[in-house]
């Protein structure tokens, strides 16, 4: 299945997780290894999550 979305949390449990940037894959990975990345998807993740605190 593919899903596309902005929501983060909805792709937290995905096997791979692509990250689109300006039209171009950024980055790639599950979604602990793209949060240890500390790059696009985790600053983006970090952002949702704390609207929801």
């Amino acid at each position: 299945m593919l899903l596309i979305t902005h929501r983060l949390a909805s792709v937290r449990y995905a096997d791979r997780i692509y990250v689109l940037d300006h039209s171009k894959f950024t980055e790639q990975g599950s979604h602990a290894a793209l949060m240890a990345l500390g790059g696009l998807y985790a600053d983006l993740y970090t952002l949702q999550a704390a609207a929801y605190r």
